[in-house]
């Protein structure tokens, strides 16, 4: 049956481009500019969709860049978006704390519709408190654009200067649906300006130093999880699981969270435990 799909979508996406190609020419005959950008040649994977503004190489696959109709391929991309999986990428490093990272990597595994992977600052192994080596599938340089970014604590101080790590956060945050913390990597979303007027918590000894670092954010005690829309801090540890069925909950609908969390046979559960700030409608507008 994946088979039968992947043969699907790329038959429709060949066509789309032989489509872009002739909608392209048609426009061209009648004087009318025609927004053209470059992409992939199909390869069945989300970075079909992603758009360039130049020749070259797809960083993730390899394939050769095609001129594409720019209005054809958002069409495409605004078509697919609900009915293929959601990128979640899980940042680990150095003395990332194991529930940190395993927790809501287990809660998107374990639901249909999310394509779950692990990234770092290189490809090289990783050690999670001191005992377990971990290969991350991707560096920052090649990692899938995601829809989804866990940032996970542990010992995430030596990470919070990196320039080339914050400058990711950032770039990822202006398409991502989803950016969530767990533990003390809120410290990262700071560091990112991405709490600056928003309310946030984090892992109960790091609340005072994270309120120090962000005088602009409010961090708030007890609270299980914070949801301000796009960003949603956690509390430590167990509260990522927390956080990410909370996420599950918000694009999927609380019966499939509740689906997942049986599976896991995580009864500690409670959807209603944690903060959803209101929304202004001007940014719940902006969301949709």
């Amino acid at each position: 049956m994946n088979s039968l799909l992947i043969n699907i979508r790329y038959l429709i996406l060949s066509y789309l481009l032989l489509v872009s190609v002739g909608y392209a020419c048609a426009q061209k005959s009648g004087n009318k500019e025609v927004l053209m950008a470059y992409y992939c040649e199909p390869c069945n994977n989300a970075c079909d969709l992603e758009r360039h503004d130049a020749p070259g190489v797809c960083k993730h696959c390899g394939m050769p860049f095609v001129k594409r109709s720019v209005a054809l391929m958002d069409s495409l991309r605004n078509g697919q978006k609900k009915s293929t999986k959601r990128n979640v990428a899980i940042f680990i490093h150095n003395g990332v704390e194991v529930l940190d990272f395993s927790g809501p990597s287990e809660v998107f595994a374990s639901t249909e519709g999310f394509n779950v992977y692990t990234v770092s600052l290189t490809k090289a192994p990783i050690t999670s408190q001191g005992f377990i080596k971990i290969v991350p599938n991707y560096s920052l340089a090649d990692c899938p654009k995601p829809d989804i970014v866990v940032l996970p604590g542990g010992q995430t101080g030596p990470f919070i200067e990196d320039k080339v790590l914050i400058d990711w956060i950032k770039a990822c945050s202006q398409d991502a649906e989803i950016m969530l913390s767990v533990c003390t990597g809120a410290g990262l979303l700071a560091k990112a300006g991405l709490l600056d007027g928003k309310q946030a918590t984090t892992f109960h000894n790091y609340i005072d130093n994270l309120q120090k670092a962000t005088p602009k954010a409010k961090i708030l005690r007890n609270t299980r999880f914070v949801d301000n829309g796009q960003v949603i801090t956690t509390a430590g540890v167990s509260a990522g699981i927390d956080g990410a069925l909370h996420v599950v909950a918000k694009l999927k609908g609380l019966a499939v969270a509740t689906q997942t969390a049986r599976y896991m046979e995580y009864d500690k559960w409670k959807p209603n435990e944690g903060l959803v700030v209101e929304q202004s409608g001007k940014a719940a507008a902006e969301r949709k």
